[in-house]
C-alpha cells in the first residue's frame, strides 16, 4: 500500500506527456488531447440548438443548461445558482477568501487555477489564441470569441428589461446588474462594493499601489494591460484600429460604435446619466461616478509628495505634473507643450480657427465644450462650486481650487530659477518670462513687446489717449 501510495503520488508529480509544438506537458495524454485542440482548432462537441461547438463534452454540457436555463448547483451562503459544480466551488471561494492557486514568480494568490494561468501570461508574454482575420493575440479564448464579433458585428447577448445587445455573456451580466443595483463584490479595506470582479481589483491597487504591467522599454509601469498597451504604442507608433464609425455630422471617426455614441452626445446634448442627489446630468456613466464623489467626499488617490487627494487616478496624475514639470502633449506647428491632451486639443483650434461649440441663447461659438459650460452659467446665473469655508460660491472649480488658497495659503507652482512660488500656473508662466526675456504681446501700433496681455491692454489705452490729444 505504501509503495502504490508512493507511485501515485511520483506520478501526480510527472509530466511525462509533452506538446510537440508548444512544449508544454500534461500528467495524463487525456489532458494533452484537449490541449492539443488549442492548436488544431478541433471541437468535435457541438450544440443542436445553436451550433456552437466545444473542445470537451464538459463544456458542451454546461452550455447547454444556457438554453434550458437549468443552474442545479446553489451556493448555500447568498443562494447564486450555478450551471456547474466547479463554478460553485470557485465562487464559494469569494465567501470563504480562499486563494489555493499561487504564481510561483511573484506570489500572487488566485481562487481557479484557470485564473492562475491566465495571470501566469503576464509574466510569459503567452498570447496563444489568435484572430485569422487581424492577426491580433489573445491569451483568454473568451476574449479571441469576443474581438471575432468586432469583425462580424453578431451581438447575441440581450437584455431582457431594455433590449440593448452585447458581444459576451459577461458584459451583459455586467449591464443586467445596472437594473438590478447588485454589487457583490466588496473591498476588504474600505468597504467599497462593486458590480463586477475585475472593477474590484483595480481598486484594490489605489490601496495597494500594485502596478503589476510594466513597459519593456522604458521600465514604466501601469495598473491595467490596457494602459501598458496604450503606452506602447507611444513607443511603436502602432494605429491598430481601423476607424470604422464616423459621425454623419462633423465626419470624425470611431474604433467603436460605443465611441461614436458618446461622441453624438456633443452634437445633440443628450445626457441619460443623472444624479439622484442633485439632479446634474451626464453624457456617460463614468462622469456621473466621479461626479457622485463631490457628494460623498471620497477621495481614493493621493499624491504622494504633497498628500492631496483625488477622486479619480486620471486627476492624480495630471496633478503629479505640477511636482515633476512634465508636459507630454506638444503642438506640431508652434511646439508649445500641454499637460493636458484636451488643452493640446483646444490649443490647436487657435491654429485653424475651428469652434465646433455654440451656445444656444447667444450663438456665441467656443474651441471647447467646457468653455461653452463656463459660458452658459453667465446667462443661467449657475455657480455649483461653493468654499466650504467662507460660503462663496462660483461659476468655474478652478476658481474655486484658487479661491480656497487664500484660506490655505497654498502656493503651489513654484519657479525653477529663482525658487519663487505662485497661487497659479499662470502667474508663474507670467513671472518666468522675467527670466527668458520673453515679450510675446507686441503692439500693432508702434511695436512695442509686452510680457502680459494686460500690460499690451493698458498701453494701447495710453496710445490712444495720446492720438486723441493730438487730434
Amino acid at each position: 500500500e505504501r509503495c502504490l501510495y508512493l507511485r501515485t503520488k511520483v506520478a501526480w508529480h510527472t509530466k511525462p506527456y509533452s506538446c510537440d509544438q508548444c512544449g508544454r506537458s500534461f500528467t495524463t495524454y487525456f489532458s494533452l488531447t484537449l490541449h492539443k485542440r488549442i492548436h488544431t482548432g478541433e471541437k468535435p462537441y457541438s450544440c443542436t440548438q445553436c451550433g456552437k461547438s466545444f473542445t470537451q463534452s464538459s463544456n458542451l454540457l454546461s452550455h447547454q443548461r444556457i438554453h434550458t436555463g437549468e443552474k442545479s448547483f446553489s451556493c448555500n451562503q447568498c443562494m447564486k445558482s450555478f450551471i456547474s459544480s466547479s463554478y460553485l466551488t470557485v465562487h464559494q471561494r469569494t465567501h470563504t477568501g480562499e486563494k489555493p492557486y499561487s504564481c510561483d514568480q511573484c506570489g500572487k494568490t488566485y481562487i481557479s487555477s484557470c485564473h492562475l494561468t491566465r495571470h501566469q501570461r503576464v509574466h510569459t508574454g503567452e498570447k496563444p489564441y489568435s484572430c485569422n482575420q487581424c492577426g491580433k493575440s489573445f491569451t483568454r479564448p473568451d476574449s479571441l470569441v469576443s474581438h471575432q464579433r468586432t469583425h462580424t458585428r453578431e451581438k447575441p447577448y440581450s437584455c431582457d428589461q431594455c433590449g440593448k445587445t452585447y458581444i459576451s455573456s459577461c458584459h451583459l451580466t455586467r449591464h443586467q446588474r445596472v437594473h438590478t443595483g447588485e454589487k457583490s463584490y466588496s473591498c476588504d479595506q474600505c468597504g467599497k462594493s462593486f458590480a463586477a470582479s475585475g472593477s474590484l481589483t483595480l481598486h484594490q491597487r489605489t490601496h495597494t499601489g500594485d502596478k503589476p504591467y510594466s513597459c519593456g522599454e522604458c521600465g514604466k509601469s501601469f495598473t491595467t494591460s490596457g494602459s501598458l498597451t496604450l503606452h506602447q504604442r507611444r513607443h511603436t507608433g502602432e494605429k491598430p484600429y481601423k476607424k470604422s464609425y464616423s459621425c454623419n455630422q462633423c465626419g470624425k471617426s470611431f474604433v467603436s460604435s460605443s465611441g461614436l455614441t458618446m461622441h453624438q452626445r456633443t452634437h445633440t446634448g443628450d445626457k441619460p446619466c443623472s444624479c439622484d442627489q442633485c439632479g446634474k446630468s451626464f453624457s456617460q456613466s463614468r462622469y456621473l461616478a466621479l461626479h457622485q464623489r463631490i457628494h460623498t467626499g471620497e477621495k481614493s488617490y493621493s499624491c504622494g509628495q504633497c498628500g492631496k487627494r483625488f477622486v479619480s487616478s486620471s486627476h492624480l496624475t495630471v496633478h503629479k505634473r505640477i511636482h515633476t514639470g512634465e508636459k507630454p502633449y506638444s503642438c506640431g506647428q508652434c511646439g508649445k507643450s500641454f499637460g493636458q491632451s484636451h488643452h493640446l486639443v483646444s490649443h490647436q483650434r487657435t491654429h485653424t480657427g475651428e469652434k465646433p461649440y455654440s451656445c444656444g441663447q447667444c450663438g456665441k461659438r467656443f474651441a471647447a465644450s467646457s468653455t461653452l459650460t463656463q459660458h452658459q452659467r453667465i446667462h443661467t446665473g449657475e455657480k455649483p462650486y461653493s468654499c466650504n469655508q467662507c460660503g462663496k460660491r462660483f461659476a468655474i472649480s478652478s476658481t474655486l481650487t484658487q479661491h480656497q488658497r487664500i484660506h490655505t495659503g497654498e502656493k503651489p507652482y513654484s519657479c525653477g530659477q529663482c525658487g519663487k512660488n505662485f497661487v497659479t500656473s499662470r502667474t508663474l508662466t507670467r513671472h518666468q518670462r522675467i527670466h527668458i526675456g520673453e515679450k510675446p504681446y507686441s503692439c500693432d501700433q508702434c511695436g512695442k513687446s509686452f510680457t502680459t496681455s494686460c500690460y499690451l491692454t493698458s498701453h494701447q489705452r495710453t496710445l490712444r489717449g495720446k492720438i486723441q490729444v493730438l487730434n
